[in-house]
């Protein structure tokens, strides 16, 4: 796949949001954009990976989870989503999946996981969950008569058909055994409207599916699972285990993060 470092690309915008290095002048340029728009967009993506660590700690701590898919990685920033949940279960297997190839260049040389557990990298694409779940890595790597915890982390706005992407998430959620988890963040307007409407804007110049979601259309791409306790939550309020962002507000961070269970 050709790099298109010319371009704009999602993950490394918020890699660069989060203070990485591996972005290019075009994302830089889009990402400080992006932040005269919505100047609390760095702090919107700290609250989006602490609630991955939360979420990812109550998968592989309560829930009892041993098996981890990742789609729409982004560049690695630690600690990981295996280093937090092989930090509680050694044994964890995590495939990580994502369509940009330094991505996954990045990945393969930074992500190492415990000699009792493993990790694994694909190269796919979202937009085809059949490959996905056809893939050689996650049929190599996991137990699939056993629960998986999906994760669609910060990826699920980047796709503006809501037809389309309800059948994707039904796709996923489908072919993965009961007991299995799906864990959701993603963009929303309904705290600041027309901030997030001059956002997504951007993104789209620049080339960038984008559309945020209400909680009532994030709610239908969970129709037929179980939503764990507080359900469909503003990131930060989404099981906080500390005052870090106790200040924030709603309209701060705009992003929702859920965790369901499939029955």
């Amino acid at each position: 796949m050709e790099l298109k470092i010319d371009q704009p690309h999602t993950a490394r915008m918020y890699d660069y949001y989060l203070g990485g290095k591996d972005n290019y002048p075009a994302d830089r340029e889009a990402a400080e954009q992006a932040i005269a728009t919505f100047p609390t967009l760095r702090t919107t993506a700290r609250a989006n990976r602490s609630f991955l660590h939360r979420a990812t700690r109550f998968l592989a701590g309560e829930a009892g989870i041993r098996q981890f898919l990742d789609i729409g990685t982004g560049i690695p920033t630690s600690p990981n989503l295996h280093e937090v949940a092989q930090e509680i279960a050694r044994e964890s297997r995590v495939v990580y999946v994502d369509n940009d190839p330094i991505v996954l260049a990045a990945a393969r040389a930074l992500l190492t996981g415990t000699p009792e557990g493993r990790t694994a990298y694909l190269e796919a694409d979202l937009h085809d969950p059949a490959a996905i779940l056809a893939s050689a890595a996650l049929r190599e790597t996991f137990d699939l008569g056993r629960p998986v915890a999906l994760s669609l982390i910060a990826v699920l706005h980047f796709f503006p058909d809501e037809r389309g992407l309800r059948d994707i998430v039904r796709t996923l959620t489908g072919a993965l055994p009961a007991g299995s988890y799906l864990t959701i963040s993603h963009a929303t307007g309904d705290f600041a409207p027309e901030r997030m409407d001059e956002l997504i804007g951007i993104y789209r110049r620049r080339g960038l599916a984008a559309q945020a979601r209400g909680r009532a259309e994030i709610a239908r791409l969970l129709d037929g699972l179980d939503l764990v306790d507080p359900g469909i939550s503003v990131l930060h309020r989404w099981r906080p285990d500390s005052s870090d962002e106790a200040g924030l507000t709603d309209a701060e961070i705009a992003g929702y993060g859920v965790v369901a269970r499939v029955p």
